[in-house]
């Protein structure tokens, strides 16, 4: 068989197997060419929430797609559009108030920088400073590289990136620190922030007081929070957002992933009319000049709207409790099993470490423990040494107690 041309993402080419042929998904399942199926225990890189191929928002994508396709979005607008940001912004609540359409995670928090440091440019005040955590991911844009982790990922990219304050991770015990780090940086433009878990970076867990303190120690200085809900919202932490397990509202949001429920790419940027207003004038310099060819894609926002009408119809809030009960429950006996450390869960994400001599995302360990995933029938994609679940929520008990049975059984 010939080499496919593609180039394909996180993936050394030198050294990876052919890639898998899938032709077919429905509910937690996947099939490749040859009628092999896979639990997509990973959600397909995070996105889906429901399952696969869900009819609703199928049938919402079929419909939509012979209405309007496409449409350039600076001055015009589109229903699909309209109606999904006055849903968003009843769910979400106040103070979040305008929505601005793109079309990735990366982009959303990209455009959430560029929110902040329009708002504080417009209002006359030199504010610039982007404080962020440490061991974060935000995304493969410069501005979001610039904001995430430094190391491995963009060490080669780094001419292209502006400096952001690093805050210490909120580790059990050590919170103060990171809120002394914040506390430091009164003058700072915004912190931003993965709420509750920080995925790329190993999926870290902190606790809900913790997101409330810094929440509470931004409003203080009038720095701007930004909370980075593309892969934590829609429910994948046990609520819609993981904001709402720490009674809070960031300045600004960002949403992507779950938006969709899975099936298309967009992302949103939710921000308070402050942000909006300071944007808005008779002087033309002070327009927030972002824009993407597909941003509001009318498809794109005809999914989404269906994918909140599977949130308001069906029972996702009691899926979303069963798993992570089924969780909890399976997770228990990796405990006290010596082959494995830090056995962590937050809502639907599970998490846990193989102990190995060889640690980090470069480890051989993670392709290797893939591959045997793979052979079991799972998709599963550790980080380095680092197993996660993150499934659908329409799993079975039976499907995800097979995972863990998996995971058992896997070797270093």
């Amino acid at each position: 068989m010939s080499r496919s041309p593609i180039w394909h993402p996180f993936t050394q080419h030198a050294l990876s197997p052919p890639p898998l042929n899938i032709v077919r998904g429905e509910g937690a399942w996947l099939e490749t060419r040859e009628g092999a199926r896979l639990l997509d225990m990973i959600s397909s890189w995070w996105v889906i929430t429901h399952g696969h191929r869900h009819p609703r928002i199928v049938q919402a994508i079929k419909d939509q797609a012979d209405r309007l396709d496409q449409v350039i979005f600076a001055g015009c607008t589109h229903e699909p559009a309209e109606e999904l940001a006055r849903r968003l912004l009843a769910r979400v609540g106040a103070p979040l108030a305008h929505v601005f359409y793109s079309d990735s995670g990366s982009t959303a928090v990209e455009v959430a920088l560029k929110m902040a440091l329009g708002y504080w440019r417009n209002r006359g005040e030199t504010r610039t400073k982007i404080l962020a955590l440490e061991h974060s991911y935000h995304g493969d844009t410069v501005g979001t590289m610039s904001a995430g982790a430094r190391g491995l990922f963009n060490a080669a990219y780094e001419p292209l990136l502006f400096d952001v304050i690093r805050i210490p991770f909120p580790q059990e015990g050590h919170e103060n620190a990171t809120l002394d780090a914040i506390r430091a940086h009164p003058d700072a433009a915004a912190l931003l922030v993965e709420p509750l878990v920080l995925g790329a970076g190993g999926m870290l867990v902190y606790a809900p007081q913790v997101l409330a303190d810094m929440r509470d120690v931004c409003r203080k200085s009038g720095a701007l929070f930004i909370a980075d809900e593309v892969m934590t919202g829609f429910g994948r932490t046990g609520s819609f957002l993981a904001c709402e397990q720490a009674g809070i509202a960031p300045d600004i949001l960002c949403l992507a992933k779950g938006i969709t429920g899975g099936s298309l790419p967009l992302a949103a940027t939710l921000c308070i009319p402050e942000i909006f207003d300071a944007h808005y004038s008779s002087d033309r310099s002070k327009t927030f000049f972002h824009s993407s060819s597909y941003t509001a894609n009318p498809i794109a926002c005809a999914a989404a709207v269906a994918n909140l009408d599977v949130w308001d119809n069906e029972p996702v809030i009691e899926r979303i409790g069963a798993l992570t009960a089924w969780h909890r429950e399976m997770l228990e006996p990796f405990r006290a099993e010596p082959r494995f450390a830090r056995v962590r869960q937050c809502g639907t994400i599970a998490a846990l470490d193989l102990r190995v001599s060889d640690e980090g995302y470069l480890a051989g360990v993670g392709p290797a423990l893939m591959a045997q995933f793979i052979d079991r029938g799972f998709l599963i994609r550790p980080l380095g040494n680092t197993i996660y679940l993150m499934p659908p929520y329409g799993i079975g008990k039976d499907e995800l107690a097979a995972a863990y049975d998996a995971i058992s059984q896997v070797t270093a």
